[in-house]
């Protein structure tokens, strides 16, 4: 069976701030940069075994998702335990899923760590969203095409600025990464609160384009977008 995380104190913020039990909010995730196709600017890899990190060619800030990665072992191995078992499924990942997603589940994080690393997947989830029309889906990618795929309106996805689509965005929602609260300000980007969880959950689920301030164990010299 797949693995969804409970344990993810900004999931567990999420369900106290929306008046759900702790079980009723999950994410599911994949190893970083390892499943990241279009990751660019934040590329980074931690060592399966190791968990010694690597930066990607391009990389200006680290991934937050590698550098923790980096430290919970724990983790590291579920996500690797995630993606051993949807790639060996093929084409059987929706029952895979289904027979995995938690029964209590009200809201699935899709990826705080990892991202669609192919079409076939990207579609699992859209299947499971269509089955599962009491259940809300959302999450971040750098895969811009996804984005503007045909899916349930229980399914929202951001597109996650710092990729290798950048150039091909339009109109789509964007999450940008800024370095300061007030870069946003200054820049006219809507800023999501980390503090509050609901108010990232809520711009991606809304359609809406906003700003994340940069968090998470940078490397030394790390810049995202500023003034």
């Amino acid at each position: 069976m797949l693995k969804f995380s409970f344990g993810n104190s900004k999931m567990n913020k999420l369900a106290h701030f929306l008046g759900l039990a702790k079980n009723q909010v999950a994410s599911f995730d994949l190893p970083a940069g390892f499943t990241c196709p279009a990751a660019n600017l934040c590329l980074a890899y931690a060592n399966r075994e190791t968990g010694k990190i690597t930066d990607g060619a391009n990389s200006l800030f680290r991934c937050y998702a590698a550098s923790l990665e980096a430290v919970f072992k724990g983790a590291r191995l579920a996500h690797w335990h995630n993606y051993d078992l949807l790639t060996a499924a093929g084409e059987d990942m929706v029952s895979l899923l289904e027979a995995s997603l938690p029964k209590q589940v009200k809201i699935v994080r899709i990826h705080s760590s990892g991202d669609f690393f192919n079409k076939r997947y990207f579609q699992a989830w859209v299947k499971v969203a269509e089955n599962h029309p009491e259940v809300k889906f959302f999450g971040y990618t750098k895969v811009l095409p996804y984005v503007n795929a045909d899916k349930p309106d229980n399914f929202r996805l951001v597109y996650s600025f710092g990729g290798k689509m950048d150039n091909q965005v339009t109109s789509e929602p964007v999450s940008y990464v800024i370095n300061t609260p007030e870069d946003g300000g200054i820049m006219g980007l809507q800023v999501a609160c980390q503090e509050n969880p609901v108010d990232d959950f809520q711009l991606v689920m809304e359609g809406k384009t906003f700003a994340l301030a940069l968090h998470g164990t940078q490397k030394k010299g790390a810049r995202a977008l500023g003034v």
